[in-house]
């Protein structure tokens, strides 16, 4: 079980977000995430999107490090992964 955070590429709100997820469940997911403090409204389906500042929490607390080319392969084995098209 392996919760992973990808490098903050993706501007929004003023600031550089990341993505978190399981490769694993989405109930490990929502625990990390409940230990961390991210708030729900941050959850999107099959990852959080989490600020550039948090990362560093987020890695000491023992997410691990990945490119995004990684995090979505490793999301989409899990089973895990919601294509765009069944979004909204």
């Amino acid at each position: 079980m392996t919760v992973l955070v990808d490098d903050p590429l993706w501007p929004a709100h003023g600031r550089l977000w990341a993505h978190l997820v399981s490769d694993e469940s989405l109930a490990e997911l929502h625990a990390f995430a409940r230990t961390h403090d991210l708030p729900a409204r941050s959850f999107d389906l099959d990852h959080y999107d989490v600020p550039a500042e948090l990362i560093p929490r987020l890695v000491a607390g023992g997410a691990e490090p990945v490119g995004s080319k990684e995090l979505v392969r490793r999301l989409i084995a899990s089973g895990l992964r919601i294509p765009a098209r069944d979004r909204r």
